[in-house]
């Protein structure tokens, strides 16, 4: 593995592998004397807001070692309106590793192949692979892992979580229940290209939970939709809350990757009352992306 660009291009064997390796490196944390990222200089180039991803990404290349430099695109000349392309040749003669959060995957894509660094896709619009890796270590941790379990998905059908978790379900084999307004569900190409009879797709939430291990959920609006009234009109009936919920599986778990709208996608109640794997899962970005940087530190 060169680059984490996207679950897409990760094989079942890799997805085990860096879990694997983050369940090792979260039992280590405090103790363990492995420095992968000794004397490398790791890029952060975030172009989208973040908490999570930014704390987390810093912490893990300190505690593997490296030093993190943090650039906005208000601190580069991406700002401005240079290529990424050029931004990637002078970087990747710098430093040892890039860490990007912006909107368009093609420009991770390029950057990996014009810098010749490792590069992580810390979010784009299409995918966000780190956070899948999170869940599914959270899943491990609280269900034992996600074989013979039914994953359900409520609200945007077609965001870049979702397809990141159809991805994930394409290759680890578990059912993934999607629910969402009809008019933002995955494309009929896009079923077609992932081929995958463990996914389906429903207009109805209830439909989607019924027998569900896992609810997952996410805001309504991503980041650079805050403006779109009528889209999140639209998911009224996709909340998560204790009446949705009445038909899972026994012991099922509630996942949210934050942050949370309390009162829009989930209520008050359903997320403090499944806040200690909400915020588990939160906690797991950091130890899973240690594991993709360690993989990459060559």
């Amino acid at each position: 593995m060169n680059h984490l660009l996207s679950i897409e291009e990760l094989s079942a064997e890799e997805l085990i592998g860096l879990l694997d390796a983050a369940a090792e490196l979260k039992a280590e944390r405090g103790s363990h004397t492995r420095k992968p990222l000794a004397g490398q200089t790791w890029a952060m180039i975030f172009t989208k807001s973040s908490t999570r991803t930014r704390v987390s990404f810093e912490v893990g290349i300190r505690e593997l070692g490296g030093s993190p430099m943090f650039l906005s695109k208000n601190d580069i000349q991406l700002g401005r309106g240079e290529p990424i392309i050029d931004t990637a040749r002078v970087l990747g003669r710098m430093v040892h590793g890039a860490v990007i959060r912006t909107y368009a995957q093609q420009d991770i894509v390029d950057f990996s192949r014009y810098s010749g660094i490792p590069t992580i896709n810390a979010l784009t619009d299409d995918e966000h692979p780190c956070q899948i890796l999170a869940d599914l270590l959270t899943i491990r941790e609280k269900l034992g892992g996600w074989e013979g379990k039914r994953i359900a998905w409520v609200g945007d059908g077609f965001s870049n979580m979702t397809i990141s978790w159809m991805w994930a379900a394409k290759k680890l084999g578990f059912e993934f229940a999607v629910a969402c307004p009809l008019q933002y569900a995955p494309t009929e190409a896009f079923l077609e290209k992932i081929d995958a009879p463990n996914i389906s797709v429903t207009a109805h939430p209830a439909e989607a939970v019924t027998g569900a291990h896992v609810i997952n959920t996410d805001v309504w609006l991503s980041m650079g939709q805050e403006d779109q009234a009528e889209k999140e009109a639209a998911f009224g009936p996709y909340q998560v809350n204790d009446e949705l919920l009445a038909d899972a599986a026994t012991g099922h778990i509630v996942l949210h990757c934050l942050p949370a709208y309390r009162g829009k996608e989930i209520t008050e109640e359903t997320l403090e009352a499944h806040a200690d794997t909400i915020f588990q899962q939160a906690e797991n970005r950091l130890h899973a992306q240690k594991a993709v940087l360690a993989a990459l530190a060559g």
